[in-house]
């Protein structure tokens, strides 16, 4: 026997036991039961991000977020605090809050049966409660769901597992803090856009340090050679900054012309772009003049949905505004020239040709991303996809979150 390998008592197949270095196998970014492995195995206990705390300041003010099937709400209450629940009610499961963002006042109210809940999700009346056997209203209220708020920051998770955010962040508690994330208030709106490629293709090239100066030429003149990139047990970071040369390209000059200085950053955040990808699929895009997030979520094995919305410290300034606006211009072309990349890559996973490739040693969040992948589901380790229903006959009902990492 190959002393790589060892049984895979699962399916009589040999699972690769010595992959550090190599890449992912393709056909785990197009095939339907990886995914369903996951759902369960990663997505499940997954921190996911709502909504900030200042899109919902009033009491009554909602944001729902839909993930791999699950209706999720979090609802500011009377007493200020900040609520989340499945977003279904508990008489006939009906929907109960739409549009991703409103108000409901006083009560959440089902509009099938007109069944209402508290802001706090006790459920405070049943229309025609006389046909119904006796309950207590108790019982019935909305089932929550995990909530963390981390610098403002609204997340949930559907089942326990990974550390909080606050543990899975720690390595830059103190780097987060000069931003003043508590603070920020939305300019936008929560934006949805669609990729035709697998989840993993958007994660994997967001931490990918080697394309930039391949593949990005208006970063490129940005940044110069300073982007660099590293990868801790939960999270990855890279950051560029702005190089005084100006830009050849007139949006990418203006902005190093007009960008103002921020009051509330210290100097060596003046200058500096800098991102967080949390373990598996949130992003957080932190700029002097603006702060974005992006969740990477999983429709099918072949399409994503990236779910994205903006924030900012107040700012009246016209320069501020004019530098967020080309922030905007500049990122867009960024965005346009990520999506043809894992295009192409998504095309290339689907080719009877590839198998997994050698990462250099500067590729550490891929490394780190693949090693993890590999423990949490080890059919990953394989060349090919196991017989059909391996992912029902061996699933998880909780993933071991140990911190394994590149």
């Amino acid at each position: 026997m190959d002393a790589t390998r060892a049984p895979d008592p699962m399916n009589g197949t040999a699972l690769k036991s010595n992959l550090d270095g190599l890449s992912l196998p393709g056909w785990i970014y197009h095939d339907a039961e990886f995914l369903a492995a996951e759902k369960e195995r990663i997505f499940a206990a997954s921190w996911q991000v709502v909504c900030h705390v200042n899109d919902i300041p009033q009491a009554g003010d909602y944001h729902t977020l839909d993930f791999l099937g699950e209706p999720l709400v979090a609802v500011r209450d009377q007493h200020g605090g900040v609520n989340a629940f499945f977003n279904v009610c508990r008489h006939r499961a009906a929907r109960i809050l739409d549009g991703g963002a409103g108000h409901c006042s006083g009560r959440i109210v089902c509009p099938y049966h007109a069944w209402s809940y508290d802001l706090d999700g006790t459920l405070a009346a049943v229309p025609l409660r006389k046909e119904f056997a006796d309950f207590s209203l108790h019982q019935y209220g909305l089932k929550p769901v995990e909530t963390e708020i981390y610098r403002g920051f609204v997340f949930v998770r559907l089942q326990s597992g990974l550390p909080s955010v606050a543990q899975m962040l720690a390595p830059y508690a103190d780097e987060l803090a000069a931003y003043r994330l508590e603070e920020l208030q939305p300019i936008g709106r929560v934006t949805l856009r669609t990729r035709h490629v697998n989840w993993k293709n958007v994660t994997d090239n967001y931490s990918d340090g080697m394309h930039i100066n391949v593949a990005h030429p208006g970063l490129t003149r940005l940044f110069g050679q300073s982007y660099g990139i590293e990868a801790r047990p939960w999270v990855d970071r890279m950051s560029g900054y702005l190089r005084d040369t100006p830009s050849s390209q007139r949006s990418e000059r203006m902005y190093q012309s007009i960008l103002p200085r921020a009051p509330h950053l210290p100097d060596d955040r003046q200058r500096l772009w800098v991102y967080f990808k949390l373990w598996p699929n949130v992003a957080f895009d932190i700029y002097p003049d603006q702060v974005d997030f992006m969740q990477m979520i999983p429709v099918s094995p072949t399409e994503t949905l990236i779910r994205e919305i903006a924030y900012a410290h107040p700012d009246s300034r016209r320069e501020m505004k004019a530098a967020r606006y080309l922030n905007w211009r500049i990122n867009r072309q960024v965005s346009a020239e990520d999506k043809a990349l894992i295009e192409r890559v998504q095309t290339g996973m689907g080719s009877r040709s590839f198998s997994p490739g050698p990462l250099g040693r500067n590729e550490v969040s891929l490394r780190s991303f693949a090693q993890r992948l590999r423990h949490l589901i080890p059919e990953s380790r394989l060349d090919r996809p196991p017989a059909p229903g391996w992912s029902q006959r061996h699933a998880m009902p909780h993933a071991d979150t140990r911190n394994v990492h590149g």
